[in-house]
Parts: structure tokens; sequence; C-alpha cells
């Protein structure tokens, strides 16, 4: 029995399974609300990745949701509840912030309907494919209301100002074929390929360096984030941190000598 004072355990709402080396696959969980980002599964997905940022053995994370759905955006029945206070919980807020600031490379597995909140949380992991039955939206239109946690910052910088003003003014549901076609996804596959493929990517990038493979993905953000000239300082300065690290020297190393490199993570 559970102690009155004792919080519930709300694990099963984001699942977490160690489907091959380096890779960890986790799974939105709540497939009968098509998985709206609640605080508590927001704050559950926060306490996963905190983990598998502190674990070294794991250098990559594939990001799906259960059932028809990525995520259908945010807890409409906390919106109505709470108001203002349901968009700016210093918990909520916090809780994305961290997944935001998630150092390690992440995949999208868009499996459905990843729509307002859903498509900005796919939107902050660092490769997207979609399956033939997904649909993107940027629907808060339609309720009064825009995207608000990042939508109209990094939309743009994927499909354009043009398509992105098009999706965010009209609320209009987009196509997978689409969405590769605007940038906004790298790959579309059938659905039964699509969590294989995510974590044959996934392997790929697990067996690389995971000391190496946060400084590659903070250079390629920079990108989108900073302008070119100090985009490319930031490029400079990362890869003048891994020449202190030793799986840099194994890398040349491994290469001189014709065999694989053993990484470490150092």
């Amino acid at each position: 029995m559970t102690d009155a004072n004792e919080m519930p355990s709300h694990d099963d709402l984001v699942l977490a399974e160690r489907p091959a080396a380096g890779v960890l696959l986790l799974t939105l969980n709540r497939p009968e609300k098509l998985n709206a980002l609640s605080k508590a599964l927001l704050s559950t997905l926060r306490d996963r990745l905190a983990v598998a940022e502190a674990d070294g053995s794991i250098g990559c994370v594939v990001l799906t949701g259960a059932g028809r759905a990525f995520a259908a955006g945010a807890d409409i029945h906390d919106m109505l509840a709470r108001g203002l206070a349901s968009y700016a919980d210093p918990e909520r807020l916090a809780s994305w912030r961290a997944i935001e600031a998630f150092a390690k490379p992440m995949i999208a597995a868009i499996n459905g309907y990843a729509l307002g909140g859903g498509l900005e949380l796919a939107l902050l992991c660092d490769i997207l494919l979609a399956s033939e039955v997904a649909r993107f939206a940027t629907p808060e239109i339609k309720l009064g209301s825009f995207p608000g946690d990042g939508g109209t910052q990094r939309l743009p910088r994927l499909v354009g100002q043009s398509f992105a003003m098009q999706m965010v003014l009209t609320g209009a549901m987009v196509d997978a074929v689409l969405a590769e076609r605007k940038g906004l996804v790298s790959e579309v596959l059938a659905a039964e390929r699509l969590l294989p493929r995510a974590l044959e990517i996934a392997g790929d990038i697990a067996c690389r360096s995971v000391a190496i493979t946060p400084l590659a993905k903070r250079a390629v953000r920079a990108a989108a984030e900073a302008p070119l000239a100090e985009g490319l300082a930031i490029e400079h300065a990362l890869v003048v941190d891994s020449f202190a690290t030793e799986d840099r020297t194994e890398g040349l190393r491994a290469f001189a000598e014709k065999r694989e490199p053993v990484f470490r993570g150092r």
C-alpha cells in the first residue's frame, strides 16, 4: 500500500528501453490522450533525459509516442482549469528548458500526430524522422493563441518564414510528404520501418565518441542560433575542445593504424 504522503510515480508516462548498445528508446505513454504534454509527462521526460545524460554508456536517445500520436500538444483541460498558470508554471517551464538543454543527440521518430507543443517537442530533437501517416500542425491559432514553446522561432529556421507563417496563422495540417519537402523532417518511412530506421541511425551515432557527439551537436545547432561569424567562432572553439579529449587522439591513432577506434567517452 502506498503511503498517503508519498508522491505517486509517473514513470509509466514515459517508458524507457535499451533496444541496442548505447541507445535509449523513450516512448511518450498517454495514448488515450494522444500523448498530450501534461506537466507530469514533461517532468518525467526531463528526469529520463537527466539520467541518460549522466550515463556514459548512452550515446543517443530515440523519442517516439505510443498509439496514434507522437504528441498532440498541450493538456487542454489543464489550460481551461488554470489559465495562464498552466503555461507560465515555473515547474513546467523548468522541465521544458531542461529537455531543450539535453546535450546528447536525440532522434524524434514521429509515428503520428505532432501538433502544437508536440511539434515543438519534436523540434527540440536533432534528427526528425516521420512515418507516412505522421501529421504536423500548429493549431493554437484555432484556440485563440499561437505556439509559445519555441515554435515561432524554430519552425521558420527549418521551413522558411513563409511556410512557417502559413502553418502558424492557419493551423492547417501538413502531411509527411510535404513536411519532408519543406525540410521539417529528414526522412519519411513506412510505419513499420520508422522505429527500426530510427534505431539504426541511433546505433550509428551511439558507436561514436560520447565525448565528441555533444560537441558536434552544439556546433551544428549554432548555425541556427547565431550569426555566421559567431557560429564559426563557436565551431572553432568546440574543435579545439575536441583535441583535448582522449577519444580524438584515439580516432587519429586508429586511422593511422588502419583499425576501428575504441572510444571511451573521454
